[in-house]
């Protein structure tokens, strides 16, 4: 413990934490839609597909404001950016308190919300460019910790609805959406407009240098799996926990809650154990986990079993997350700031595609069934693809 107090004093602690905030609080903002998708569905009347297109949707602007914020924070400085995306996440919020009459209206707001998914690009940054790349290791796991806004979101959004509406939750949501805006102004360093132009002219060789590389497509693929399993199924889980077994609202966010922590507390262990192992040798077993949840839950057994399987399967993609980012620095050192954006782009786009295509297959073969093994399928791919890759590279074939 002492060693991480003094190497937390070796920078500046206080972006530190700002970023951390902006990054814990966003997440709650990012998958608000998703804590409140039952009560939502509801007084809508939405169909499945709907369902999963609007729970999804934040999920999919999301991965594509992290590419825009990206750029804001290597020009304008994280910063600044920071700020920016925040009060974007007031104006969506106080929109879904006064509107979201029609479906129409939620879709909007939903496109809204996920610049707070974007936040990814700002929070990270900011906490590496605090301290001495001695400490990166620390101090990125500490930031991205605040994926725990996941649970947050998903364990009290419900019960506040059952107080003042799902409406009224999104106006309760300002109030430390504007307390982090102060916070952030206040404790993150002024940015260095200086040297953030000098990086920003890079940018655009960077990124024709990264998409250069088959590496960058194997990665996104494997990224849309592990993390855009692990944020679309906490956005779906409630309807589907709702619409397939009849579990109230709190109780469908408490056990999505449930996972979202698992998910998020397993994480650094999965990297920890990819440093000693090899990332590369951890992926089979991780891809087999997932697929074989998934199509366990593909069965629709009893709640009890279902809710094992599905735990089994984000607990499975938070390892993952943390394995494959080892990876990721071991595949684009020198890039992985620009590696990082793009792949959390992709998994983003994975967090879109299951819910919506969970709701999709739902009103087309009506059962929930064929999403999951859907789901299955594509993590059954990307184990195939990193079998394939450890057989190229001569690496040990492990069990899985």
């Amino acid at each position: 413990m002492a060693n991480v107090l003094w190497a937390l004093r070796r920078g500046h602690w206080p972006s530190l934490i700002g970023a951390w905030l902006h990054f814990e609080v966003s997440f709650m903002t990012w998958l608000l839609i998703g804590s409140l998708g039952v009560s939502i569905a509801e007084e809508l009347s939405l169909s499945a597909t709907q369902k999963g297109f609007l729970v999804a949707c934040p999920l999919l602007s999301g991965a594509l404001f992290r590419i825009v914020v990206g750029l804001g924070s290597d020009y304008l400085g994280p910063k600044t950016t920071g700020l920016y995306v925040l009060f974007c996440e007031m104006v969506a919020l106080l929109w879904g308190w006064t509107g979201g009459g029609t479906f129409s209206q939620m879709v909007g707001i939903g496109f809204m919300l996920g610049i707070a998914g974007a936040s990814f690009a700002v929070a990270l940054p900011l906490a590496s460019r605090a301290y001495p790349p001695a400490h990166q290791g620390l101090v990125m796991g500490l930031a991205a910790s605040a994926n725990s806004g996941t649970v947050l979101a998903m364990f009290f959004a419900p019960r506040l609805a059952e107080w003042v509406g799902w409406r009224g939750v999104f106006g309760v949501m300002l109030a430390p959406v504007l307390v982090t805006v102060v916070l952030f102004a206040v404790l993150v360093r002024r940015d260095d407009a200086a040297s953030a132009r000098e990086v920003f002219p890079n940018w655009r060789r960077k990124l024709e240098e990264s998409l250069a590389r088959p590496a960058m497509y194997w990665l996104c693929l494997l990224y849309s799996v592990t993390f855009g399993g692990f944020v679309g199924v906490c956005s779906a889980l409630p309807i589907f926990l709702h619409d397939q077994y009849r579990v109230d609202l709190v109780t469908a966010g408490s056990i999505t809650a449930l996972g979202g922590l698992l998910g998020s507390v397993i994480r650094p262990l999965g990297g920890y154990v990819a440093d000693r192992v090899g990332g590369a040798l951890v992926l089979p077993a991780v891809f087999m986990a997932i697929a074989a949840s998934m199509v366990a839950v593909g069965t629709l057994p009893s709640l009890v079993p279902a809710v094992v399987c599905v735990m089994a399967a984000i607990t499975a993609m938070g390892f993952g997350n943390g394995v494959l980012f080892q990876v990721v620095s071991d595949k684009f050192p020198k890039e992985i700031g620009m590696a990082s954006g793009l792949i959390g782009a992709a998994g983003g786009i994975g967090g879109f595609l299951f819910p919506f295509g969970l709701g999709s297959l739902k009103d087309l073969t009506g059962t929930y069934a064929a999403g999951w093994w859907a789901f299955a399928a594509a993590a059954g791919c990307a184990w195939a693809t990193v079998r394939l890759y450890n057989r190229r590279m001569n690496l040990p074939q492990r069990n899985g």
